[in-house]
């Protein structure tokens, strides 16, 4: 028809999916078109813009940082110049994100910050939106900045309410929603989120977090063979199974296998970014490893990237290594300190799961120092506290430490699972069970359902039965 900017933004569009699919060489095919067809006719428009955008968006992908930003910024004066407040925002976004990368962390946050205020402001349009709001939280979750985290994917879970057809975006906002309710130990909550995102998004790329979701939310619970399957999965969608695969083999007491697969990941861990992700895993694998040097070595390394970074998440993580290290090197006293500055912060990060790992420390820390008085009521608060998690590998080994016999019923329940179960024998409703146990009703009915799947069970009187058999009640 004569209008090349029109078929331009048209071939921009095409881009935009097929790059953010992974599909480079189409999407590249559909930029060199639209550049061509601008560049033969000497037409100057803002598509001129959206193209170099999308030339920014080829290289991220290629790992050309240098030549994103410089296109990310070129498309961001495009678009003030033609006055178009959708690609300055996705442009900004981008340029954010490479200074990020490039170590300028706090103007490229601004940046990131600056484009939310468009988004806010209904400048730009639906598809946009939902990319720049999966792109923040992604930035924000590199840095371990789960202030930010935690805010955008509530304001993303509340958008996406009214977006139910944008799939791609609903669904990267369930991995991020199950991330967040992982972090603040509402479990069963969590994995019902991610296996809804792996449901919603197919053939998308994220659907590998999303499996990789499941899987650290199946180790965490004690169900290794849905974990191994889960890693497996998320390994074959491109998404990396470590640390995760590593600390699942620890958990296995495959010492061995674990230290030579979290070795491996960090030496290729190249940035500080990501080498922070593997650190905590390796210090925990090396220490059962018995190699206590390479630990005090891993945990400085986090401690100097935290203090960097200046992440609450990072200085908690790096507190929790040091004072696992000094533990192991014989010097309790140091290590108490240590570990309780891990406890607040954990705490303040309301990450019970994490805060219960610490106190776990702090208690054998306690007991090395004579006080085993303090010892046992730390670990017995680490007790009732993995037990309302339903962390069934952290719960055995602290059951260990206190001397008590594992509570683990025949047919591979969980604690949490023994628990319903007894209820159930004596008579209590979910409604009942979900107030003595201080959790909602629709878990109660998961973990009935599970109990019926695992002992192949069919009624509430067939349960009563088995509870009683097993002397459960």
């Amino acid at each position: 028809m004569g209008d090349a900017a029109r078929a331009a933004r048209c071939a921009f569009w095409l881009s935009f999916g097929l790059l953010n699919k992974g599909d480079v060489a189409r999407g590249g095919g559909w930029v060199d078109r639209a550049q061509r067809l601008l560049d033969d006719g000497g037409v100057d428009c803002v598509e001129q813009g959206y193209l170099r955008y999308s030339v920014a968006l080829r290289a991220i992908f290629a790992g050309d940082g240098a030549v994103a930003h410089a296109a990310f910024t070129e498309a961001a004066k495009i678009g003030d110049r033609f006055g178009d407040p959708e690609l300055v925002t996705l442009a900004r976004v981008g340029v954010g994100r490479c200074l990020i990368y490039m170590g300028d962390i706090a103007e490229g946050v601004a940046l990131l910050d600056e484009a939310m205020v468009a988004v806010t402001a209904r400048e730009v349009s639906p598809i946009a939106v939902g990319d720049v709001y999966c792109t923040v939280i992604e930035a924000c979750q590199e840095l371990f900045d789960l202030r930010r985290v935690h805010e955008w994917t509530a304001a993303l879970s509340h958008w996406c309410e009214s977006q139910p057809d944008l799939v791609l975006y609903r669904g990267q906002c369930l991995v991020h929603r199950s991330e967040i309710m992982l972090l603040h130990g509402t479990w069963p909550d969590a994995i019902e989120e991610a296996v809804r995102a792996c449901e919603r998004l197919t053939d998308e790329p994220a659907i590998g977090a999303a499996f990789y979701q499941c899987a650290e939310l199946h180790r965490l619970r004690g169900e290794f063979d849905e974990a191994e399957a889960a890693y497996r999965r998320a390994n074959e969608l491109g998404r990396e199974p470590q640390p995760g695969l590593a600390l699942l083999r620890l958990a296995q007491g495959q010492v061995g296998a674990a230290d030579a697969a979290i070795r491996r990941v960090l030496d290729e861990a190249q940035d500080p970014v990501a080498r922070a992700r593997v650190l905590g895993p390796y210090v925990e694998i090396v220490l059962e490893a018995g190699d206590t040097s390479a630990a005090r070595v891993a945990a400085d390394e986090l401690s100097s990237i935290a203090a960097e970074m200046d992440a609450p998440f990072l200085r908690a993580l790096a507190a929790r290594c040091v004072g696992a290290v000094l533990l192991a090197e014989g010097d309790a006293r140091a290590a108490l300190g240590a570990l309780r500055q891990a406890w607040t912060g954990w705490r303040t990060l309301d990450a019970p799961y994490e805060a219960t790992r610490v106190r776990v420390l702090i208690g054998l820390a306690c007991r090395a120092l004579g006080d085993d008085d303090s010892a046992e009521m730390e670990l017995d608060a680490a007790r009732s506290a993995f037990l309302q998690l339903d962390a069934a590998p952290e719960l055995v080994r602290v059951e260990e430490l206190c001397g008590i016999a594992s509570a683990r019923a025949a047919g591979g329940l969980t604690a949490r699972e023994v628990q319903v179960l007894a209820s159930v024998a004596t008579g209590k409703t979910n409604r009942a069970i979900a107030d003595d146990l201080f959790i909602s009703e629709k878990t109660v009915a998961r973990h009935v359902s599970n109990i019926f799947t695992k002992l192949g069970l069919s009624s509430r009187s067939a349960a009563t039965a088995y509870a009683y058999e097993h002397d459960l009640v």
